[in-house]
Protein backbone atom coordinates (compact mmCIF):
# COMPACT_ATOMS: atom_id res chain seq x y z
CA UNK A 1 0.00 0.00 0.00
CA UNK A 2 1.53 3.26 -0.98
CA UNK A 3 1.63 6.41 1.58
CA UNK A 4 -1.49 7.87 -0.43
CA UNK A 5 -3.33 4.83 -0.36
CA UNK A 6 -2.74 4.15 3.54
CA UNK A 7 -3.62 7.79 4.21
CA UNK A 8 -6.90 7.45 2.37
CA UNK A 9 -7.69 4.48 4.48
CA UNK A 10 -6.81 5.87 7.61
CA UNK A 11 -8.92 9.09 6.49
CA UNK A 12 -12.09 6.45 5.64
CA UNK A 13 -11.45 4.61 9.08
CA UNK A 14 -11.81 7.61 10.77
CA UNK A 15 -14.86 9.04 8.81
CA UNK A 16 -16.42 6.39 9.73
CA UNK A 17 -15.46 6.44 13.77
CA UNK A 18 -16.99 9.60 13.82
CA UNK A 19 -19.43 10.52 11.29
CA UNK A 20 -19.06 14.30 10.67
CA UNK A 21 -15.96 14.33 11.17
CA UNK A 22 -14.03 17.63 9.34
CA UNK A 23 -10.79 15.81 8.46
CA UNK A 24 -10.33 19.02 6.14
CA UNK A 25 -9.27 21.08 9.51
CA UNK A 26 -6.58 18.82 10.31
CA UNK A 27 -3.21 19.34 9.25
CA UNK A 28 -1.57 15.53 8.56
CA UNK A 29 1.44 16.44 10.87
CA UNK A 30 -1.55 17.45 13.69
CA UNK A 31 -2.52 15.40 16.66
CA UNK A 32 -6.44 14.65 15.21
CA UNK A 33 -7.87 13.01 18.43
CA UNK A 34 -8.82 16.42 20.24
CA UNK A 35 -9.39 18.29 17.24
CA UNK A 36 -12.20 15.82 15.99
CA UNK A 37 -12.76 15.34 19.35
CA UNK A 38 -12.44 11.42 19.59
CA UNK A 39 -13.22 10.10 22.83
CA UNK A 40 -11.49 6.57 23.84
CA UNK A 41 -14.50 4.63 22.14
CA UNK A 42 -14.51 6.51 18.96
CA UNK A 43 -10.50 5.40 18.69
CA UNK A 44 -10.74 2.05 20.07
CA UNK A 45 -13.68 1.92 17.27
CA UNK A 46 -10.97 3.66 14.42
CA UNK A 47 -8.40 1.33 15.62
CA UNK A 48 -11.30 -1.65 14.51
CA UNK A 49 -12.03 -0.36 11.10
CA UNK A 50 -8.61 0.40 10.40
CA UNK A 51 -7.71 -3.41 11.55
CA UNK A 52 -10.30 -4.54 9.44
CA UNK A 53 -9.65 -2.18 6.10
CA UNK A 54 -6.14 -3.31 6.82
CA UNK A 55 -5.64 -6.87 7.72
CA UNK A 56 -3.23 -5.80 10.26
CA UNK A 57 -3.05 -6.27 13.52
CA UNK A 58 -2.89 -3.37 15.25
CA UNK A 59 -1.26 -3.84 18.78
CA UNK A 60 -1.96 -1.24 21.80
CA UNK A 61 1.75 -0.91 22.52
CA UNK A 62 1.89 1.06 18.95
CA UNK A 63 -1.10 3.16 19.55
CA UNK A 64 1.47 5.95 20.04
CA UNK A 65 2.31 5.72 16.41
CA UNK A 66 -2.02 6.99 15.72
CA UNK A 67 -2.23 10.62 16.80
CA UNK A 68 -1.24 12.21 13.59
CA UNK A 69 -2.80 11.58 10.02
CA UNK A 70 1.07 10.89 8.60
CA UNK A 71 1.71 8.53 11.43
CA UNK A 72 -0.87 6.14 10.62
CA UNK A 73 -0.62 6.25 7.33
CA UNK A 74 3.68 5.71 7.49
CA UNK A 75 2.79 2.79 10.22
CA UNK A 76 0.48 0.99 7.86
CA UNK A 77 2.45 1.88 4.37
CA UNK A 78 5.58 0.50 6.48
CA UNK A 79 3.52 -2.82 7.39
CA UNK A 80 2.13 -3.64 4.23
CA UNK A 81 5.47 -3.33 2.50
CA UNK A 82 4.23 -0.34 0.66
CA UNK A 83 6.32 3.33 -0.55
CA UNK A 84 7.03 6.36 1.74
CA UNK A 85 6.52 9.05 -0.69
CA UNK A 86 3.91 10.89 1.22
CA UNK A 87 2.23 14.14 -0.70
CA UNK A 88 0.47 16.54 1.56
Amino acid sequence: MTHDEALATVKAAIEEAVPGADLTAVSPDEPFRERLEMDSLDFLSFIELLSGRTGLDLPEQDYASFTTLNGCAGYVTARTGGTQGASS
